[in-house]
């Protein structure tokens, strides 16, 4: 049975949330205000009890259930915001849930689920991906009866996600444009349901990330599709396939479509910082992100947007990741490589063409007796213009450069590693592979390759995730090509081939 946008309205305005949840804030936030000529609002979510909006849906889905399926109990599949929402509910409602996580759950979210379900809740936790776990809850709840406890796809979850529009447009009537955050789309849906049917005339738009931007290519496609793989790092939206009726409802309430790159949500959560003290993770920061980007591209003035800050569980070694990165997605800093040659005083002279620039990072590798390979990030004043000056002043002046400010195997891989070129020509080929963190990945990822082909080049660091980016190269010869494909596809892990990439080119390939 289909529900109306009416029949939402009346769930939306009934639903019973603020027996568990709060009316979070609608801070201001003067500092990015200033910096973009508008006024913009912060809707905190992250003040709720479990650091997130997921607890609204979670507990309104589980209050709407009958005395015989609490009495059987619920169940979830997940392994962040939506599992501490559901056991945070279980526990106020006392019923019995259980909770079932992947076995690469980092042990702060299983500890803060069984923190706030207390002895109301069981957690389970099986296989290496959302998608095992998924399949794990579906078998438990058809053997025991259990109530099945979405994430998105459901009215009772997407009404309770939409109480956030009620207490915005309370909180501020005058609004005219709102930036909500899409993974499974229940917030988006809940949210433009309600705020179209009150105030047709503010305009939604919809903010995914560019590495899980599911709901864009639904729309691009008319229909749902679901993505070959999906970026870790805003994984509170790392969602493959948009919900059903989530993907119904934004085709009739959301405006645009819009997606942030991961150094724009690192800027994000800076800007968030900067106006409220308050450490937004990834996915809570993308509405912010998605403000920043469309107030510059539209060139708004003198507007009200809002965006919702949808969470704030974040890991504390994710931190280094996003102060590395939010410089270059606000574009005041830029990194890029150059050629310099080998000759007594062209490190001097290279550095005196700089000027006055600050240098934020400086790495210099003798490549051969002819020429030495540089590694350069500046700081800039001016954005984007002082760097193409500079590009230009360098190659005027003989340089060859290349920019490395957009490329992710530079960003992440290159400016942590030791090491150069090999001494002699190998049938190298790079590959990036999504490396998850649970004990023997290692050794699994070994045995299906390590022993049949030469690692020339492998390099991982963790950012705090459930999975780690790997950077790998292996020396395969012509003969080999089919066979180490075969060996990739038998991985099961995330994998994306190198070609031609000019940090490779620059500091690492034979020569």
């Amino acid at each position: 049975m289909s529900v109306s946008d009416y029949q939402y309205l009346t769930k939306i305005l009934t639903a019973p949330v603020y027996e568990a949840a709060v009316n979070s804030e609608l801070n201001y936030m003067p500092s990015l205000s200033l910096s973009l000529g508008n006024s913009i609002y912060l809707k905190r979510e992250d003040q709720q009890a479990v650091k997130s909006f997921k607890l609204r849906g979670a507990y309104n889905c589980i209050r709407q259930l009958s005395s015989e399926q609490k009495m059987r109990g619920v169940i979830a599949a997940s392994a962040g915001n939506h599992a501490q929402g559901v056991a945070y509910a279980a526990k106020a409602l006392n019923i019995k849930a259980t909770i079932v996580m992947p076995e690469t759950t980092p042990e702060i979210k299983v500890a803060a689920v069984k923190r706030f379900g207390g002895s109301n809740v069981s957690v389970v936790q099986h296989g290496t991906s959302f998608d095992q776990a998924s399949a794990m809850a579906a078998e438990l709840c058809e053997q025991h009866g259990y109530s099945m406890i979405p994430p998105f796809d459901h009215p009772d979850v997407i009404a309770g996600q939409g109480t956030i529009a009620k207490e915005l447009l309370e909180q501020n009537p005058d609004l005219e444009y709102v930036f909500i955050a899409v993974g499974g789309g229940g917030l988006i849906a809940g949210m433009a349901v309600y705020i179209k049917q009150i105030r047709p005339d503010i305009k939604i738009i919809a903010v995914e990330s560019e590495e899980s931007a599911c709901l864009l290519e639904a729309d691009k496609a008319g229909k749902r599709v679901t993505l070959p793989s999906v970026g870790i790092f805003a994984d509170g939206v790392a969602v493959k396939t948009i919900g059903e009726e989530p993907f119904r409802l934004c085709q009739l309430h959301v405006d645009e479509f819009m997606t942030v790159s991961n150094d724009e949500i690192c800027t994000a959560i800076k800007d968030i910082f900067d106006d409220t003290r308050v450490i937004a993770e990834p996915a809570g920061a993308l509405s912010v992100a998605a403000i920043r980007k469309y107030s510059k591209q539209h060139k708004l003035s003198d507007k009200k947007l809002a965006g919702v800050l949808c969470g704030a569980n974040i890991n504390f070694h994710t931190l280094r990741y996003v102060s590395e990165r939010c410089e270059l997605g606000e574009q005041k800093e830029a990194i890029f490589a150059v050629k310099i040659p080998e000759t007594q005083g062209s490190f001097k002279t290279f550095c005196g063409l700089l000027g006055g620039i600050t240098i934020t990072e400086f790495n210099y590798r003798y490549a051969n007796e002819n020429q030495a390979h540089v590694y350069v990030g500046v700081k800039l004043k001016r954005g984007r213009s002082e760097f193409e000056s500079l590009m230009a002043k360098l190659q005027d002046n003989g340089y060859t450069c290349c920019d490395m400010s957009e490329n992710e195997v530079a960003k992440l891989h290159l400016r942590y590693m030791v090491g150069g070129k090999p001494h002699k020509q190998l049938n190298e080929r790079l590959f990036s592979f999504e490396f998850p963190e649970y004990p023997g990945a290692l050794m699994h990822f070994l045995n299906n390759l390590g022993e049949d082909f030469n690692i020339t080049l492998f390099h991982y660091r963790n950012h705090g995730a459930a999975e780690g980016m790997v950077l790998s190269g292996f020396d395969i010869p012509e003969s080999q090509k089919a066979l180490f494909e075969e060996h990739v596809s038998n991985l099961g892990f995330n994998v994306k081939e190198h070609i031609d990439n000019p940090a490779y080119e620059f500091f690492l390939a034979s020569d």
